[in-house]
């Protein structure tokens, strides 16, 4: 057993606790408060003076898929064959031996939800992993997580602008959502049909198989979209075919923030760090998150790594404070509310009994405090520093 005491714990289920402990057995959380019946025998690390809080989970990024340092070699994110590549899983690319995981780690992000990029309409599933392990097998919370949609310049710009096929416009790009989409709609009514009739021969389409999911609303459609009008799109694509969708990216949402609200559907914010680095983005701001929180919507902020390096996920949450993101908003932000997008909350995104011990110890809090930095992180019950 492992105690961990005297610290200030954010559970992100309640108050916090200060002067707190956390009782930990087999890599789960066993009690949460204060003065806790402890075994005798039982490991002790004295977190005083420090913050403890749930690892950190980004929930779109590109982690493992993206390596550290690379050129091409190391860079798995797209895959350019065709734009329409529901088969492809993010698993099957992912290396955790990365640079990238460790140095996660020390920023405090214990899990991550990552996959293919946005080149392509439909790019693959994504999964949620945790962020220490030799093999990704191991690694795995959750997959598939969500399958990747992509909306505006990157498929345009990765196929029709340079000159190789299809979709040369916006109106392709939703038009070759909606095919694949109703041929997977198409495709499950032919299984169902062949399930009641023994004369039937179940059909198989390997790129169907990987969309069935998404038809059945086993797993939502992860919309890269920042311009207001492909996040509409994508709310109206979604809406014509009864699906679940996450908004990713979310660059304009503060300019329709009331359509947002009016949809209610998870918003993922980000990476609002750094330059503009293409027409799309002119609107970005750190301010958005707090606008479309007032507006009544849970906030995910994300780093879209590598864009931004996961260590600084903490940062941006810091920076959507400082532009008017409520505080406490802001952990849940990188804690609790992505790990009910991904639907992994029952393990992570807080300090509960029964859940994971993955647990960030900062010398201060990370939100306020630049020079803070995380002491020892815990992967389940495991220090990984």
């Amino acid at each position: 057993m492992l105690l961990i005491k005297g610290g200030t714990i954010k559970t992100m289920a309640g108050e916090d606790i200060v002067n707190g402990e956390i009782l930990i057995d087999d890599g789960k959380i066993i009690s949460v408060g204060k003065d806790l019946v402890v075994p005798e025998g039982t490991e002790v690390y004295d977190a005083s003076g420090c913050l403890v809080t749930p690892g950190l989970i980004d929930g779109h990024c590109h982690i493992g898929m993206h390596e550290e340092a690379i050129r091409w070699e190391g860079n798995d994110t797209n895959e350019y064959s065709s734009p329409l590549t529901p088969e492809v899983r993010a698993i099957d690319a992912i290396n955790p031996l990365d640079e990238s995981f460790q140095n996660a780690l020390r920023g405090g992000v214990t899990t991550a939800v990552t996959g293919p990029g946005s080149a392509n309409v439909v790019g693959g599933t994504f999964a949620a992993i945790k962020l220490h392990g030799k093999c990704v097998d191991d690694m795995v919370i959750k997959q598939p997580v969500a399958m990747k949609i992509a909306f505006g310049e990157n498929p345009k710009g990765a196929y029709g602008q340079q000159g190789k096929k299809p979709p040369y416009t916006r109106m392709a790009v939703a038009s070759m959502l909606r095919e694949i989409l109703q041929k997977t709609r198409n495709y499950a009514a032919d299984i169902e049909a062949a399930e009641k009739d023994d004369t039937k021969k179940r059909p198989f389409d390997f790129q169907l198989e990987a969309m069935l999911p998404v038809i059945r609303k086993e797993i939502p459609l992860k919309a890269h979209a920042h311009r207001a009008d492909d996040i509409l799109t994508a709310l109206r694509i979604a809406k014509e075919f009864d699906v679940n969708i996450t908004l990713d990216h979310v660059t304009e949402g503060h300019l329709i923030a009331d359509k947002l609200a009016e949809a209610a559907k998870p918003v993922l914010v980000g990476p609002s760090f750094g330059s503009k680095t293409k027409f799309e983005l002119k609107e970005k701001s750190f301010a958005t998150p707090g606008i479309l929180n007032n507006a009544g919507l849970p906030v995910c902020i994300i780093t879209d790594a590598p864009v931004i390096p996961l260590y600084y996920l903490p940062l941006c949450a810091g920076l959507a404070v400082r532009e008017g993101l409520d505080e406490n908003e802001a952990w849940k932000a990188i804690t609790i509310n992505p790990a009910k997008v991904a639907g992994i909350d029952s393990r992570v995104g807080s300090l509960e009994v029964g859940k994971d011990a993955d647990i960030a110890i900062f010398t201060a809090d990370p939100l306020k405090d630049i020079q803070a930095t995380a002491r020892q992180v815990f992967v389940s019950g495991k220090p990984v520093l």
